[in-house]
């Protein structure tokens, strides 16, 4: 059986009977008789059924014998998957060590990809210079064509921008300088106003 709690849920789940005797469990059968009766089993398909669920701690039998569903299973299990998402989440976001900046950056970038521009236009001078540092190395000379492949790259999930205007959008900004179709990012970029981020 797979370790990965969803998986494992899917799996035991995939089984129809499975999902009748955990729905009669959860409505409140306490037996196996009232499990076969409420989900229309046979009393093999009811015990198979009941047997597996509680292999898998679904389902646990209390001191009283009655049928109980494990609802705290349930809750650890969504933590984990949160805590999965947070982690997923924040390797793949861009951390510059401010919170503000962290969080506008996380807003429209993600995966290394572009989400949309801001409206906002000193988030939206963030977001450029963040894209301008991390795609290009100061005082390296890039052709056009080398900087439109990797400016691309940037717009594959974004229908709000496409390469050619976000090379546009570096160049007015400076974060980029072009001369006789090669362009080069400066040593040092213009960043007056980013600060403000309100």
């Amino acid at each position: 059986m797979a370790t990965d709690p969803t998986e494992q849920l899917v799996r035991l789940f995939a089984e129809e009977s499975r999902v009748r005797a955990f729905a009669a469990v959860a409505l409140g059968a306490g037996s196996s008789e009232q499990v076969a009766r409420a989900a229309g089993l046979s009393p093999r398909e009811t015990a198979t059924a009941l047997l597996r669920l509680r292999e898998q701690g679904v389902v646990t039998t209390g001191d009283d014998g009655e049928l109980g569903v494990a609802y705290g299973l349930f809750k650890e299990y969504a933590r984990e998957a949160a805590q999965r998402e947070n982690d997923a989440a924040a390797a793949g976001s861009p951390a510059s060590g401010d919170d503000r900046t962290d969080l506008v950056l996380r807003t429209f970038v993600r995966d290394g990809r572009l989400v949309r521009l801001p409206a906002q236009w000193t988030r939206k001078k963030l977001v450029l210079r963040h894209i301008a540092e991390q795609t290009f190395e100061p005082g390296v000379e890039y052709p056009e064509r080398t900087v439109n492949d990797k400016l691309r790259v940037w717009c594959e999930d974004s229908d709000d921008i496409d390469h050619v205007t976000l090379r546009r959008y570096l160049v007015d900004l400076h974060h980029l300088r072009r001369s006789e179709g090669i362009y080069r990012r400066p040593a040092e970029a213009a960043h007056a106003g980013d600060a403000d981020i309100a």
